[in-house]
C-alpha cells in the first residue's frame, strides 16, 4: 500500500458509510453516529513535529523535504511562533490568532514579518500559529510539517511554545548538528518526546561541515545518549546536510541530493507514514465501523434492511488487506520525482482548446451582434440562415440587450411568418409533409457562428498536434490540458507515437487527481468539516465536468436535428 491507496482506502470507507447512513434517512441516532465515523476520516491528519535548539537547520530541513524554499532561515532564532506546512491549491499564508476566530491570509512573502523574533518578538502580535499552504503533492495527503521555535534561544516565550505544541504531535523529528550534538535542551526535549511514546526520528545535520573521522564519532556519541534515555523503541538516527538536499533539489543534481543524506530519511519517513501510521488508523476505523454496522443490523427488525447492513459488511471485509511490509512505500516519493508532466488548464474552461475556441467565438459573436443591429443586408442574410442554432442563439442574447434583439430580429421573425403562411396554405395539398418544417430555423449547417467555431476548432487541434509533435522524448513539459471529447480530436490526429503517449499518460493522471478532490470534498462535506476543503476540492464538481464534457457553450448534447 501507498499513500495514494492509503487514502483510497478512506474514501470507501466514507462510500460505506454514506450507504448505511442512506438505509435510514429519518433515523436522527443513525445519522449523528454516521457523521462521526465521516468526522473521524476527515481530520486525520499527520502533525510532525521538527524539534531542536535554534539553527539547527529545521526550516532548511523542512524546505529540502519539500524541494522548495518557502520557510524562512538563518542563523539567529528566527521562528517565534509554531509555523504549520499543509497542502493548499496555492502558496500563501493563514496566520491564526490566539484572541480571535478570525484568519487573516497574507502573502508568503510576509511571513517574516509575523513568525520571526525580529519582526515579531516575544509573539506580541498575538500569533498563535501561521499556516503556509502550498500545492506540493505530499502534503496533499494529510502529512503536516510543523515547524517550531528553536529550544535554548534567549527568547524564554520560545522554548515554552515549542512545549505547549508537544502533546499534539503524531511524530518528532529531533534536529541537533556535528557543531555541537544533543544540547541541555535538547536532551530535555528528549525525555518530554519519550513520554508521549510517539516515533521519533533524530537527524545530526550539517554533515558537509565535517570530515569522517569526526562525523563517525559525533554519530557514536548521539547514539549513546539516546540508549540512557531509554526509549521503548529506539530513534533511528540519521546523518545530513540539508542544505545540501535542498541545493540538489533547486538545481536538480541528484548526486548532490543522495550525498547528502537526505534520501535515507525519506524512505524511511514514507515506510512509518504507510506501514505503521496509515495501517494503524485503517485497522482502528475498520473495527469501529464494523462494531457500527453490526450494532445497525442487530437493532433492525425489516430483514431488507437488515440485509442492507450485512452487504455493506461485506463490502468493509473485503477493503481489509494482509498486513506486513510493502514492496511500494516509497512509490510515491518516486512517482513524483521521475513524472514531470504538467498540464496547463484554461482558467474558465479547463481544457485549452475550448478556451482557445470560446474567445474566437466570443469576438465574433460581438462583432456580429453590433452589426446585425444597425446593417440591413446583414440582418437579411441572418433570416436567410433561419437564425442561430438553438444553442447561439441564447449565446447572443447574452451578450445583447433587449434593443439590440428588438432591432436585429424583426427581418427574421418577418421571414418566418412568412414561410408559415406558405406551409399552412399547403397543408391539403399531395405535396404537403411534416418534413418541410425541419428546415425551419438554424441549424448547425447555417448558423454562422457554429461555422466560426468548427473552423476555430479545428486551427486550435492543428496548433495542439503541431506543439506535441515537438515534444521531447523526456516526459518533462507543459501539455495543454484537453476536455475528454477534443482529446479524442488530437489523438486521432497524432497517431502513435511518443506524444500520444506523453498526452494520454498526463490526462489519466489529471483525472485520477480530480477524482481523488472530489472524493475528499464530499467526506468533508459530510463531516461538515467543509472550511477545511482546499480551492482545488470546491472547484472539483465543476472541472471534472468540463473536462469530461467540454465546455457548455461549445460542446451542449442538443442541437436543431435532434429535436425531431
Amino acid at each position: 500500500m501507498d499513500l495514494k491507496q492509503y487514502e483510497q482506502a478512506k474514501f470507501s470507507m466514507a462510500e460505506i458509510i454514506r450507504s448505511a447512513q442512506a438505509v435510514d434517512t429519518k433515523d436522527q441516532a443513525l445519522s449523528s453516529a454516521s457523521r462521526d465515523l465521516s468526522t473521524r476520516l476527515a481530520d486525520d491528519r499527520f502533525n510532525l513535529m521538527l524539534v531542536g535548539r535554534f539553527s539547527r537547520g529545521k526550516s532548511t530541513l523542512i524546505n529540502a523535504i519539500l524541494g522548495t524554499s518557502h520557510l524562512p532561515t538563518g542563523i539567529l532564532p528566527l521562528t517565534s511562533v509554531i509555523t504549520t506546512v499543509r497542502y493548499g491549491s496555492r502558496t500563501q499564508v493563514v496566520l491564526n490568532f490566539n484572541d480571535s476566530r478570525l484568519r487573516q491570509e497574507i502573502p508568503l512573502a510576509r511571513l517574516a514579518e509575523y513568525v520571526t523574533q525580529q519582526s515579531n518578538p516575544g509573539n506580541v502580535k498575538n500569533v498563535a500559529y501561521a499556516e503556509i499552504e502550498l500545492p506540493v503533492e505530499l502534503l496533499r495527503r494529510g502529512v503536516f510539517f510543523v515547524d517550531s521555535p528553536g529550544l535554548g534561544s534567549a527568547i524564554v516565550e520560545n522554548t515554552q511554545t515549542t512545549e505547549r505544541f508537544i502533546p499534539q504531535a503524531d511524530a518528532f523529528v529531533l534536529i541537533t548538528s556535528y557543531d555541537s550534538p544533543l544540547s541541555r535542551e535538547e536532551n530535555l526535549a528528549l525525555h518530554r518526546i519519550r513520554q508521549t511514546d510517539k516515533t521519533l526520528f533524530v537527524i545530526v545535520n550539517k554533515q558537509d561541515t565535517v570530515g569522517e573521522e569526526e562525523r563517525e564519532q559525533v554519530l557514536n556519541f548521539v547514539k549513546a545518549q539516546l540508549e540512557e534515555v531509554s526509549f521503548d523503541r529506539p530513534p533511528q538516527v540519521f546523518s545530513i546536510s540539508a542544505r545540501q538536499a535542498l541545493e540538489g533539489k533547486q538545481s536538480e543534481k541528484p548526486d548532490l541530493v543522495a550525498s547528502s543524506g537526505i534520501l535515507q530519511f525519506e524512505k524511511e519517513l514514507l515506510r512509518f507514514l504507510i506501514e505503521e501510521r496509515a495501517e494503524a488508523f485503517l485497522s482502528n476505523m475498520n473495527e469501529r465501523m464494523e462494531d457500527f454496522l453490526v450494532q445497525r443490523r442487530n437493532l433492525e427488525r425489516e430483514s431488507q434492511k437488515q440485509s442492507m447492513y450485512e452487504s455493506l459488511l461485506d463490502r468493509l471485509r473485503g477493503l481489509r488487506e494482509p498486513k506486513g511490509s510493502s514492496s511500494m512505500a516509497t512509490k510515491y516519493i518516486e512517482d513524483n520525482t521521475s513524472l514531470r508532466l504538467t498540464l496547463e488548464l484554461d482558467r474558465r474552461s479547463g481544457c485549452r482548446l475550448c478556451g482557445e475556441v470560446l474567445d474566437v467565438v466570443f469576438h465574433f459573436l460581438s462583432k456580429y451582434q453590433y452589426d446585425l443591429t444597425i446593417n440591413r443586408d446583414t440582418q437579411r442574410e441572418h433570416a436567410r440562415r433561419g437564425g442561430f442554432c438553438s444553442l447561439h442563439t441564447w449565446q447572443y442574447e447574452n451578450i445583447s440587450s433587449p434593443y439590440g434583439v428588438c432591432s436585429s430580429y424583426p427581418e427574421l421573425a418577418h421571414e418566418m411568418a412568412s414561410e408559415l403562411e406558405r406551409v399552412a396554405a399547403g397543408t391539403e395539398s399531395n405535396g404537403w409533409t411534416g418534413k418541410r418544417m425541419k428546415g425551419f430555423g438554424g441549424s448547425q449547417e447555417t448558423c454562422r457562428v457554429c461555422q466560426v467555431r468548427i473552423d476555430a476548432e479545428k486551427r486550435a487541434v492543428d496548433r495542439a498536434v503541431a506543439n506535441l509533435q515537438k515534444v521531447d522524448a523526456s516526459p518533462n513539459g507543459n501539455l495543454p490540458a484537453c476536455c475528454l471529447p477534443h482529446l479524442k480530436m488530437i489523438v486521432s490526429v497524432l497517431g502513435k507515437g511518443r506524444a500520444a503517449e506523453l498526452l494520454l499518460k498526463a490526462h489519466a493522471h489529471f483525472f485520477e487527481r480530480i477524482a481523488e478532490d472530489a472524493q475528499r470534498y464530499a467526506l468533508r462535506h459530510d463531516a461538515l468539516r467543509r472550511h477545511l476543503t482546499s480551492e482545488e476540492e470546491r472547484r472539483a464538481s465543476q472541472l471534472m465536468l468540463l473536462m469530461l464534457a467540454g465546455h457548455r457553450s461549445l460542446c451542449a448534447p442538443w442541437n436543431v436535428q435532434s429535436l425531431a
